[in-house]
C-alpha cells in the first residue's frame, strides 16, 4: 500500500512539472487547470494502474499461492512418498527385526530345549552309569565278600586239615610211642624170659650134672641127663641143647616152668 501512495505521489509531481516548461506564464491558470485535469487524469490512470497491479499483485499471489500450493502439493507428495517409503522400509526393517528376535528367541527357545534335553539325557546317562557303578560295586563287594568267604573257609578248611594231620601225626607219633615202648616192653620182657629161661636152664644143668656134657648116669647122658635114645646117637653139645630144648618145651613149655617142676619133686 505505500509503495502504490508514492509511485502516485511521484507521478503527479512529474505531470505538474512538464505542464509548467510547456505551457506560456499567461496560459498559468489553463495549465494549472489542465494540470490539475492532467493529474485527476494520472491520478486515474495511476488508480487504473494500481488496479492493473492490483489485480497482477493477486494473479500474482494466487499464481504463487497456487504455485505455492502445488510445490507443497508436490512437497507433501514426495514428503508422503519419503514417509511412505521410509515407513515401509521402518516396517520392514521392523518386520526382520521382528523375525530375527523370533529367530533368535526360536533359536534360544530351541538351544534351551536342547540343552535341558541333553542335561536330562546327561542326568540320565549319569544316573543309570551311577547306578551301574553302584551295582558293580555291590557285586564286587558281594564278590570280594565271597572270595573272603571262600578264602576263610579255605583257610579254616587248611587249618582245620593242618590240624587234623597233626593230631594224626600226634596220634600215629603216640602210638608209634607206644608201639615202640610196647615193642621194647616186649623185646625187654622177651629179654628177661630169655634171661629167665637161660638161668633156668642153667640152674637145671648144673643140678642134673654139674655143668658136663660127658656126665653119665645110667641110660642118662650129658649136661641135661636125658635118656640116650632122646639123643638119636649124637652126643655133641649141639645135639644135646637141641634135644634139650625139644625135650622141656614140649613137655613143660618153658625152662622157668621145668625148674618149678624141678624144685617141686627133685627131678624134670
Amino acid at each position: 500500500m505505500t509503495f502504490k501512495h508514492n509511485f502516485k505521489k511521484v507521478l503527479s509531481a512529474t505531470a505538474f512539472a512538464a505542464a509548467l516548461v510547456v505551457a506560456p506564464a499567461a496560459n498559468v491558470s489553463a495549465a494549472t487547470n489542465d494540470a490539475s485535469s492532467t493529474q485527476q487524469s494520472a491520478t486515474a490512470t495511476s488508480q487504473d494502474q494500481q488496479a492493473s497491479q492490483d489485480q497482477a499483485a493477486s494473479q500474482s499471489s494466487a499464481a504463487n499461492q497456487s504455485s505455492s500450493t502445488s510445490t507443497s502439493s508436490a512437497t507433501s507428495t514426495s514428503t508422503v512418498k519419503k514417509t511412505t517409503k521410509k515407513a515401509k522400509k521402518t516396517t520392514k526393517k521392523s518386520k526382520k527385526k521382528a523375525v530375527r528376535k523370533v529367530a533368535k528367541k526360536t533359536t534360544k527357545k530351541k538351544a534351551t530345549k536342547k540343552a535341558k534335553k541333553t542335561s536330562k539325557k546327561s542326568t540320565k546317562k549319569t544316573t543309570k552309569a551311577a547306578t551301574a557303578a553302584v551295582t558293580a560295586s555291590a557285586g564286587q563287594s558281594q564278590a570280594t565278600d565271597q572270595q573272603d568267604d571262600a578264602a576263610k573257609k579255605a583257610a579254616e578248611a587248611a587249618a582245620k586239615k593242618a590240624a587234623a594231620k597233626k593230631k594224626a601225626a600226634a596220634k600215629k607219633k603216640a602210638a608209634a610211642k607206644k608201639a615202640a615202648a610196647k615193642k621194647k616192653a616186649a623185646a625187654k620182657k622177651k629179654a628177661a624170659k630169655k634171661s629167665a629161661e637161660k638161668a633156668a636152664k642153667y640152674w637145671i644143668a648144673m643140678r642134673e650134672s654139674g655143668g658136663y656134657y660127658t656126665a653119665r648116669n645110667g641110660s642118662c647122658y650129658g649136661r641135661y641127663q636125658l635118656l640116650i635114645s632122646y639123643l638119636g646117637g649124637d652126643l655133641s653139645k649141639k645135639n644135646q641143647e637141641r634135644t634139650a630144648d625139644r625135650y622141656v618145651y614140649g613137655r613143660y613149655g618153658s625152662w622157668v616152668n621145668a625148674k618149678r617142676f624141678w624144685l617141686a619133686h627133685n627131678w624134670y
